[in-house]
């Protein structure tokens, strides 16, 4: 018998995390928790003490991500992740910018 595998809907999407999130290894633990859920894209820290992401990868994967980014870091107090859907990058990892 044949079984048809799906590939998973693949998303994107760019945002920020604000709050204490400068300065409290939150772009490290970022870049981890992105790279145990085989996901790509990028994190930097902002001008204005915020942090901007890219996250792409399959849906389920982004989802969970993203929910972690409510929390953060440990050090980290998230007040605000705010994020939306983007045209995707070609990228092969996740970095720190």
């Amino acid at each position: 018998m044949f079984f048809s595998r799906k590939k998973p809907t693949h998303v994107s999407f760019r945002g920020t995390v604000s709050g204490r999130v400068q300065s409290v290894a939150f772009r490290f633990y970022t870049r981890q928790e992105a790279t145990q859920l085989g996901l790509t894209g990028w994190v930097r820290n902002m001008p204005d003490g915020q942090v901007e992401f890219l996250v792409q990868g399959p849906a389920p994967e982004v989802q969970e991500f993203l929910q972690w980014l409510e929390k953060g870091s440990p050090l980290a107090i998230v007040r605000d992740v705010s994020f939306e859907p983007v045209e995707p990058e070609t990228l092969s990892e996740f970095e720190i910018r």
